[in-house]
């Protein structure tokens, strides 16, 4: 009886112990594949991961993984969203129009809702006679709407003309509501009209194509000059008066010699 109970106990043993080894057998991985209940081990990111390479680019620059993060499920393409930048404005765009009224004449008038010059645009620049200075006071640069615009598109026509011109040079136009001129505002060069808007001092183009003033005739590029005064009479310009010592001519009764105006011309619109 005891040997027979001893038998079948050592039996039992030798049965469960095989079994465990069976199970153990079968749970054990195969050579080369991982366990299915266990992550699989992700290999170390080499050094030059994390960024795309030139190669990878599209003709847009963007990386191959850039544009598929972009992809929805289905395969299309979520267009990119870009930031509008917009072209500087030039100073010519930031003018304030108004109605403007030249009243009285010239050398006894005043300037209602001037318009104010710009100190520079992308045709011209404005000078100041006192201080001898490129962008002139503010105060020194209001006329008519209509003179602004003459002036405007008299400049940029020149240009047209002329790419490998100077910028045209502009002077006193009138005081921000006309009226006086004279010492008492500008002492080096008072003027005696420049009083509702109507008239424009433009100084010649250089020969050496400085941006600045001309110092004396022999400064003067005199081909341009005499261009800038024939559009100023096209442009309608009731006056152009010229310096002397200059051989500018033009239509008789429309552009005439005055003293003091060898450096620049001045056009004058009518009322």
């Amino acid at each position: 009886m005891v040997v027979a109970a001893l038998a079948t106990t050592l039996l039992a043993t030798i049965l469960v112990v095989s079994g465990s080894f069976a199970f153990v057998r079968l749970e054990t991985a195969r050579p080369g594949k991982a366990p299915a209940d266990r992550p699989r081990a992700v290999p170390a990111p080499r050094p030059d991961q994390g960024r795309a390479d030139l190669g990878d680019r599209g003709p847009s620059g963007e990386s191959e993984s850039s544009a598929s993060a972009r992809r929805s499920p289905r395969g299309t393409t979520v267009p990119r969203l870009r930031r509008r930048t917009s072209a500087p404005r030039l100073p010519e765009a930031k003018i304030v129009w108004r109605a403007s009224r030249a009243l009285g004449t010239p050398n006894a008038g005043a300037l209602v809702g001037g318009v104010k010059l710009p100190p520079e645009g992308r045709h011209f620049f404005t000078w100041d006679p006192e201080q001898q200075v490129v962008r002139s006071p503010r105060w020194r640069r209001y006329a008519t709407a209509r003179l602004i615009r003459t002036l405007l598109r008299v400049v940029a026509d020149f240009a047209r003309a002329h790419p490998s011109a100077p910028r045209v040079t502009v002077g006193d136009l009138s005081r921000p509501n006309g009226g006086d001129f004279g010492a008492a505002y500008s002492p080096r060069v008072p003027h005696v009209s420049h009083q509702n808007g109507l008239d424009a001092d433009v100084y010649y183009p250089r020969r050496d194509r400085r941006e600045t003033a001309p110092a004396r005739v022999a400064d003067i590029d005199l081909r341009l000059a005499q261009d800038l005064v024939d559009r100023f009479v096209a442009a309608g310009a009731r006056f152009v008066f010229v310096g002397p010592n200059t051989p500018l001519t033009g239509p008789a009764g429309v552009v005439q010699v005055a003293p003091r105006h060898d450096n620049h011309l001045h056009v004058r619109l009518p009322a």
